[in-house]
């Protein structure tokens, strides 16, 4: 049995996409609808915030010491030193009603992102990913909400989620970053949206699931091997950190909690983190593309 423990109860609206900083020994992870960048330190447990300009879907580490952010229609570089946003590219201008949503970094350093309609209703999100030359190319298309992509240990699958359509695909892809193959790996039941997404050592994806309370994993052909429980509804992602990669650090979110829930769920927006039985996949960072920009 893993239990998850609290570790920062910072009550975040819409925590999402927790990173792991190995140079630091930190989590990075944001809160999109107060627009802010927060990070925790291991090791003295001491927290800092940045204000974003605009929602921020994600911070991914760079092989400097700035990270790509994903802003609402762009993205930026981010500098916790100075806690600077300089703008790199904007994402989707004919898509007005769109934001950044989830992403990550490939084991080759290949950013890829998700976007998503604000109002969550039209399947207007798409999946994509920076090239070497810093062009944003559509990989995939055509979801309400977009998010969550993760890739196996020997790169040949993206692991890719549909919200609202409770549904996590999984693509081959080749060597060029192109996808091929697009079948649903696993379907959630329920009430519960698959939300965020992380992959272990052993290929296994663990799955934050939104109203679900818990994070399920899943083996790689899709059958469910474990379950850890939360004390809150809304669990949005993990990353795996720490020297062995077995601490696993979880975002959750207060958003959509009726007032009853949200006084019963004290821990709702907290940072939690557990041990893992296995250790995850070491974080990527962005070393192509928009890296050197600007």
């Amino acid at each position: 049995m893993i239990t998850p423990e609290c570790i920062w109860p910072l009550g975040a609206e819409l925590g999402e996409g927790p990173v792991w900083s190995k140079t630091e020994k930190a989590v990075y992870f944001v809160d999109i609808k107060r627009k802010q960048v927060h990070r925790y330190i291991a090791a003295t447990h001491e927290t800092m915030t940045w204000p974003a300009p605009s929602e921020p879907g994600f911070v991914i580490p760079t092989s400097g010491e700035t990270f790509i952010c994903g802003l609402r229609k762009g993205l930026y570089r981010f500098d916790p030193r100075a806690g600077t946003f300089d703008k790199l590219v904007e994402v989707e201008r004919e898509r007005t009603g769109n934001r950044l949503n989830d992403g990550f970094s490939d084991p080759q350093g290949y950013l890829w992102f998700g976007t998503m309609d604000d109002e969550e209703q039209a399947p207007t999100g798409a999946v994509y990913r920076v090239s070497d030359a810093g062009a944003i190319e559509r990989r995939d298309d055509g979801y309400d909400i977009a998010n969550g992509p993760a890739m196996s240990p020997d790169a040949r699958t993206l692991y890719h989620t549909d919200t609202r359509g409770q549904t996590i695909y999984a693509s081959d892809v080749d060597g060029h970053g192109m996808l091929s193959n697009k079948r649903v790996f696993v379907k959630v039941q329920g009430s519960a949206y698959p939300d965020g997404m992380a992959v272990d050592a052993q290929g296994c994806v663990w799955i934050a699931l939104y109203n679900g309370g818990c994070i399920e994993r899943y083996s790689p052909d899709g059958k469910q091997i474990d379950t850890v429980a939360f004390p809150c509804s809304n669990i949005t992602k993990l990353v795996f950190g720490g020297d062995d990669l077995r601490t696993a650090y979880v975002t959750t979110a207060m958003k959509g909690l009726s007032a009853d829930k949200r006084e019963r769920e004290t821990l709702a927006g907290a940072l939690f983190t557990f041990r893992s039985p296995v250790p995850g996949l070491p974080q990527n960072v962005v070393t192509r593309g928009l890296v050197h920009a600007g």
